[in-house]
């Protein structure tokens, strides 16, 4: 095959010879060569399977299909098949094959089964000699691509060629038809695609799903544990009202919203919205893979498709793609549940999401942009939260109010208020959930809870500031006395942040009870601390039957699901009580099933903010007690004390800095007295075993 190609090389090089040398007075033998070119044009595309899909002999995907390219048991000398003769020269067969072996076939490429040997024939232009002349210079070995048969030099470049062609979609079944035809699609149907199942919900994703920058339909299975506490919190709401129009802002593959169809039903309307031609389409073909029927409703654009496809057989549920901008979709329809999971930040969407969400609605979302959030960034921290923050032990924590307060803000401005469901910062993301309040009141109210927190860069004691305070001439609003001790100014101003609670009791209880009945036993963990961190206990019972799900109090407001049947719980009214609201929009003077009456919430009752690192506050020289002793400790003394989601080693306590670490100094053991216990322990138990020798 090479000899092959040096023959047309060396045919095309004479035609170019013999039209330059014509002048004018060769015109026939040019338009001759130019006729045989186009013939060949011609042939090369009425049969593109005869040239272009044949692969270059370098690649092989078996060490015996290398060497059958020479009849090695044969007598006689041979040539290499993928060196020129004045590189190699023909030599015997036992030779011949240790060649192939330790040169051409140790070094390959392996990309989708194929193996890229080293080549050494001339299909590359010489290397310039020292001298300038390219004659006089020497080949360069070099791989052919499986995919797009380009020559590269170095084996680490080619692999770096394969990942380019990896994260754009492209495959060596990309080109398995014509290199001269434009790549149009990622990945052709039915093709390059894995089928991946989630929560029972099977999905479609392309080859270069886990890269968001070259992709679309950029799908994260680390976020698992994301997507089930959305779902988890949606379930609830499906309880209070019916039916439920939900909104996924960000489809990628879909999975999000087809879960909350396959799983919910008929309780819940979805909504998928994408600008991705891409992402809509395969979200189409996931809605069939799940046998979900796709709505043509009224909403706008339908996507490239236009009307939405049939499945076989009953459908099991019904969504409604729309190709759409989330700003535009959220302005022009309201929705009682929407989701925010942008690449990144979620700020340039809050706005829009609180401009058309219904009363006591909810909105959840998710913050990727770990960097700026962890404060990694503090500059891009600055331009997108209007936060100034520093690195702490409680930065996750941090990293969760930060979100609210920028929430709370987006909120006030379209005169609504939040209430806070749920708060969790994980490694890969911090979501909120929230709770929508109308009214001007409400709005307030949500205000008066940003405020400023004085940070201790020594100690890392921590307090927020009360409204209209300095933190220049209120420097004993901390507890520590650093600033009298040491030198210069110890605090800093960070904020400004949420200062209310962060989860609502009531409300995780019933996302347990979800997420026992819909079997997510990942999360449940998860949902079980989260339980005790809201109430600030280490007690661990937990009530998952009818009688946990009667008249829970959030947002201020007596909450009545629909599987409760009686309205009277700890001594509430009928009228106290929330009905579920119409799933139409409502008018700003009306109130949902009556008369809703604010509760006075019991600060008492309110988690302590922040929490403490036990090996952050440890003392050298000292053997700190375990994690639950140390928690009975501070049980024991009088605080309220809990463990926290947000670090594995924290303590949320009431207590003050200077007394956690007074409790832990005072159940803490001296590192050389351990050692002695131990060196007595083990001298005794060699003097009993001496004694049973004699």
């Amino acid at each position: 095959m090479a000899e092959l190609k040096e023959a047309d090389a060396a045919q095309l090089h004479q035609e170019d010879v013999d039209i330059k040398r014509g002048d004018g007075g060769d015109a026939p033998s040019a338009a001759a060569g130019q006729t045989v070119k186009t013939e060949a044009a011609a042939d090369s595309d009425a049969k593109p399977s005869t040239t272009t899909c044949e692969r270059h002999v370098s690649i092989q995907t078996k060490l015996e299909g290398l060497e059958g390219l020479v009849d090695l048991n044969g007598a006689g000398r041979k040539s290499c098949p993928l060196c020129p003769e004045e590189k190699f020269k023909a030599c015997y067969s036992h030779k011949l094959r240790r060649h192939l072996q330790n040169l051409h076939w140790k070094v390959y490429v392996e990309f989708e089964g194929q193996r890229m040997c080293i080549c050494h024939l001339p299909c590359r232009h010489l290397k310039p000699s020292s001298s300038g002349d390219q004659a006089s210079g020497r080949h360069v070995a070099h791989y052919h691509c499986v995919v797009c048969s380009v020559t590269i030099a170095r084996k680490t470049d080619m692999i770096s060629h394969l990942k380019r062609h990896v994260n754009k979609g492209e495959t060596e079944a990309s080109y398995s038809f014509s290199s001269d035809l434009p790549f149009e699609e990622p990945a052709p149907s039915g093709q390059a695609y894995e089928i991946m199942k989630e929560l029972g919900t099977n999905v479609q994703l392309l080859p270069n799903h886990t890269t968001p920058q070259k992709s679309d339909t950029y799908f994260n299975r680390k976020m698992k544990t994301n997507r089930q506490l959305v779902f988890c919190s949606l379930a609830v709401l499906a309880e209070e009202r019916n039916p439920l129009e939900c909104l996924d802002a960000f489809g990628a593959t879909g999975i999000m919203g087809l879960q909350w169809a396959k799983h919910l039903g008929n309780a819940v309307k979805v909504t998928i919205t994408d600008i991705s031609d891409t992402c809509v389409k395969m979200i189409k073909e996931n809605c069939e893979l799940n046998n979900i029927r796709v709505d043509g409703g009224s909403r706008g654009p339908r996507g490239p498709d236009g009307a939405g496809g049939e499945v076989k057989g009953a459908p099991v549920a019904t969504v409604e793609v729309v190709k759409m901008d989330a700003n535009v979709t959220m302005h022009l329809w309201p929705f009682d549940y929407i989701h925010l999971d942008p690449f990144g930040t979620a700020v340039n969407y809050l706005d829009a999401a609180f401009r058309n969400v219904r009363n006591l609605g909810i909105i959840s979302v998710t913050s990727t942009d770990t960097g700026s959030l962890y404060a990694k960034s503090p500059n891009v921290t600055l331009r997108h939260y209007g936060c100034h923050i520093v690195r702490t032990e409680y930065y996750k924590e941090l990293a969760a109010r930060m979100v609210l307060a920028t929430v709370a803000r987006a909120a006030a401005r379209c005169n609504k208020g939040m209430e806070v469901l749920l708060a969790v910062a994980l490694e890969h993301f911090v979501l909120v959930v929230v709770r929508v309040l109308r009214g001007p009141t409400q709005a307030d109210e949500s205000a008066k809870k940003l405020r400023k927190l004085i940070h201790c860069q020594w100690c890392e004691e921590r307090v927020f500031l009360r409204q209209g305070n300095m933190v220049d001439g209120d420097y004993n609003t901390l507890p520590c006395n650093c600033h009298g001790s040491l030198p210069g100014k110890t605090a800093v101003q960070l904020g400004p942040l949420w200062c209310g609670p962060l989860f609502n009791t009531g409300f995780l209880r019933r996302m347990l009870s979800a997420a026992v009945k819909h079997s997510m036993d990942d999360i449940q963990p998860l949902v079980k601390t989260l339980i005790c961190e809201s109430d600030c206990t280490t007690l661990k019972s937990f009530v998952h039957g009818p009688s946990a799900l009667t008249n829970q109090v959030e947002c201020g407001v007596v909450i009545k699901t629909l599987q409760s049947g009686e309205a009277e719980s700890a001594g509430a009214e009928p009228s106290d009580v929330m009905s579920s609201p119409p799933a139409a929009k409502r008018k700003s003077g009306e109130e949902p099933g009556g008369v809703v009456k604010k509760l006075k919430s019991e600060a008492s009752l309110d988690h302590p903010p922040f929490y403490y690192s036990i090996h952050r506050h440890s003392i050298r020289g000292m053997n700190m007690p375990k994690l639950n002793k140390f928690l009975q400790y501070l049980t024991e003394a009088g605080f309220r004390v809990s463990r926290t989601h947000f670090d594995p080693t924290g303590v949320r306590t009431d207590a003050t800095l200077e007394q956690f670490k007074s409790v832990l100094t005072k159940y803490s053991v001296p590192t050389y007295s351990t050692a002695a216990a131990a060196a007595t322990a083990t001298s005794a138990q060699s003097g009993v075993s001496a004694e049973k020798t004699e």
